[in-house]
């Protein structure tokens, strides 16, 4: 047999025995994810905003004060850290948050939660000790938002953009628990 063929088919073969490897003792990277990843945009003139996070189920669990520590800062989702991602400045409930993208935080309660927009990128969203990996010296929004109880059970956790007001808002639901974030863009003055 030709000796470049042979290296081939051995590279080839030692390739497949590492992803098999992998997917057997790390991540099984055939299968589908228990939290899928998801991205959520809204678009209006210029305005182009967008969110990337992780989606997790109930799958018959408390989520808020179990699953979800109250006081804790969560990850906002499951797996990598959720992002945030603006085309323009933008004012969230009064503080200045310019053009860029930022990781989304939050510390559920319930009556409110705190709501972080930290301009630090990060790898995944928590550490080797389940810990959220964000760093507060990095946090350019920190604000509270009233917690809106539903009447329905949201099984897989959901980010949202609405709008029917006239004002736009980043909404969050899962469970029977909603929280919306007010947005206000900037508008350059002439």
């Amino acid at each position: 047999m030709n000796y470049f063929l042979k290296r081939l088919l051995i590279g080839l073969f030692l390739i497949a025995v590492g992803l098999f490897c992998y997917s057997y003792f790390v991540e099984n990277i055939f299968s589908q994810r228990l939290s899928p990843q998801d991205s959520v945009s809204f678009q209006m003139n210029d305005l182009k905003l967008e969110v990337k996070y992780n989606r997790p189920s109930k799958r018959e669990r408390e989520v808020f004060g179990a699953l979800v520590p109250y006081n804790d800062v969560w990850r906002t989702g499951a797996n990598e850290a959720t992002i945030f991602i603006t085309n323009q400045d933008l004012m969230i409930d009064g503080i200045f948050l310019p053009q860029g993208s930022y990781t989304l935080w939050t510390v559920p309660n319930e009556e409110h939660w705190q709501v972080f927009f930290n301009n630090k990128m990060y790898p995944w969203g928590v550490n080797e000790a389940m810990e959220a990996m964000r760093e507060p010296q990095f946090d350019i929004v920190d604000i509270h938002v009233p917690v809106s109880h539903l009447d329905n059970e949201v099984e897989q956790f959901t980010i949202g953009f609405d709008n029917t007001t006239g004002n736009i808002f980043i909404t969050m639901a899962w469970d029977t628990t909603k929280i919306a974030i007010p947005i206000e863009v900037l508008k350059l003055t002439q």
